[in-house]
């Protein structure tokens, strides 16, 4: 009986454990939610007086359990549940699928299976130019030229410093974990290389970013190929600085030039003032209208993704290539991506702003699995937006700022990936590198990575410049084409995972300048002092 008792006390405290830890939790919540609530900024003519919405009392918040609070739990987080499910059950589906007969499923009907997930990405990406134009125009246009000039330094300051951390970790891990050991016997080789000279790629990304015809940039952009002239069979073969040059347009979004562009609009449009404002409404109303849109597609995203997931899985040659040398080098590529995704950046964002980063992660959790099942971080950016302002409620004019910038220069997966893969290569050559090779490799690596278009894959063609820095041939981008698909989808989802800490950082380092200009309030609208540039009230769009 004695014993029984013990036993009782003992599960009667380990309870009333359980019970206090839930309450702090909750009372940190709380105190949490309270602090990032919004002020209201009321302007008289002896100056700004600010009032904030009172809070509920602060008084710390019972547990509960009932069934209402589970329901309304449940219900709060919906979306990223279902986003959840859908990934989980593509992949149930896709090995489903995949395993239920002895011979290879055709292209057409790997097409079939995907066809659901492919029409929400057209969807996803038809959003792209109009939300990248108008909200860059809208923001910046909204900010004076002092306060737009910090905003835009703080994230490019932010972007180049977290690009640089990638590559320094990256190269630590690859040259700690050595993956490469060994000889290329037993890695399977797949596509083929391409040629390319390194000044041209270098000269492509300010080409691209003074695009002569925008309406072109908006579905190709230009590239510069050279092509080996015919020579006899015993003429000796030319460098490549001496084939010829064709100016190329390929078929992908020119998103450099369109951000370029409306970078320049919305000073302009600021420098202008009131004349200004009629055609920086059309683009305020523009950008709400596609969050608008953006939040009747972000519910149809579960099925989408579960397609999408599924026709990947079965598209997939062989789950043996993730085994033995590759499956090393895949090791240390995601090992580096969840270190600095999952640690490097939210240390940087806790040092800087004083606050614990993982309620702002988890609220970014449906742009992740996004980001993820569609390979572009481009593709993202209408999940992104509704993200960080429906949930982490960023300033629109910092998100709308800062993140279609993000996308289009903030790549530190594929600046980690690309330092990782070089000196993977060059391991399996058996070259050993020098320091000055290594430092070669983390420079093009960072530059290259800024060039990298937001579409699936494009780190393959900028790879080849890393390459050619420490003399490796272009050819033996081969050796890791056959798991880069994959690759490419964790390297995705933590470049839109740097964007969104970015927009996190800068607004709140910008808090100050942005209170003093004018704040946003509950409604959403903008309010400012009656002798400045106003703007209508304009309602933002909630789910």
């Amino acid at each position: 009986m004695e014993i029984l008792l013990i036993t009782d006390s003992e599960r009667g405290r380990r309870r009333q454990l359980i019970i206090l830890l839930a309450e702090e939790l909750c009372y940190i919540q709380f105190i949490s939610n309270s602090q990032q609530q919004q002020q209201t900024v009321v302007w008289s003519s002896d100056g700004r007086t600010t009032t904030t919405t009172p809070a509920a009392a602060m008084s710390r918040p019972r547990f509960s359990c009932k069934p209402q609070d589970i329901k309304n739990a449940i219900r709060k987080n919906l979306l990223p549940i279902l986003t959840i499910s859908g990934v989980s059950g593509g992949i149930i589906l896709g090995i489903i699928l995949r395993y239920s007969r002895s011979t290879q499923w055709t292209k057409r009907e790997i097409m079939y299976v995907g066809y659901i997930g492919e029409l929400f990405l057209r969807a996803l990406k038809a959003l792209i130019i109009p939300l990248i134009v108008s909200s860059l125009v809208s923001a910046i246009g909204s900010l004076d030229l002092s306060l737009s000039k910090k905003i835009g330094l703080r994230a490019v300051g932010y972007y180049m410093t977290t690009t640089v951390l990638a590559v320094i970790l990256g190269i630590i891990l690859v040259v700690t974990i050595h993956p490469g050991k060994g000889t290329d016997e037993d890695i399977t080789k797949a596509g083929e290389g391409r040629t390319v000279y390194t000044p041209d790629l270098l000269m492509d990304l300010p080409r691209n970013l003074f695009p002569p015809n925008l309406i072109q940039a908006c579905f190709e952009t230009h590239k510069t190929a050279i092509v080996e002239p015919k020579i006899g069979e015993n003429d000796t073969q030319l460098p490549k600085s001496e084939w010829d040059i064709v100016m190329e347009h390929t078929r992908a979004l020119n998103i450099m030039g369109l951000v370029s562009f409306a970078t320049f609009l919305g000073l302009a449009l600021s420098k202008l003032g009131p004349k200004g404002k009629p055609l920086l409404d059309f683009f305020q109303s523009l950008s709400d209208a596609s969050m608008v849109i953006t939040s009747w597609l972000i519910w149809i995203s579960p099925v989408g993704i579960l397609f999408l997931v599924a026709s990947m899985m079965i598209e997939m040659e062989d789950f043996s290539v993730m085994l033995g040398q590759l499956g090393m080098y895949f090791g240390t590529v995601v090992l580096g991506i969840f270190i600095h995704g999952f640690v490097v950046l939210p240390l940087l964002y806790t040092l800087l702003t004083r606050k614990l980063p993982f309620r702002f992660l988890a609220n970014m959790t449906q742009a992740y699995i996004t980001a993820f099942a569609t390979a572009s971080s481009s593709g993202t950016l209408p999940v992104t937006f509704q993200c960080l302002e429906e949930k982490n409620h960023i300033d629109t004019r910092v998100t709308r700022f800062v993140i279609p910038i993000g996308a289009t220069i903030n790549m530190d997966g594929t600046a980690l990936y690309e330092a990782v893969a070089a000196i993977f290569i060059a391991q399996v050559r058996g070259m050993a590198l020098t320091i000055g090779q290594i430092v070669a490799i983390s420079i093009t690596a960072t530059a290259a990575a800024i060039g990298a278009a937001g579409i699936p894959q494009a780190g393959l063609v900028t790879m080849v410049m890393v390459l050619d820095v420490v003399g490796l041939p272009p050819e033996d981008m081969t050796l890791i084409i056959a798991v880069d698909w994959l690759l490419d989808r964790f390297r995705t989802m933590i470049n839109v995972l740097g964007d969104s800490i970015g927009a996190g950082l800068v607004y709140e380092l910008s808090k100050k300048e942005l209170e003093r200009m004018g704040s946003v309030n509950v409604n959403g609208d903008v309010e400012r002092p009656s002798n400045e540039i106003g703007m209508d009230a304009v309602e933002s769009s909630k789910m």
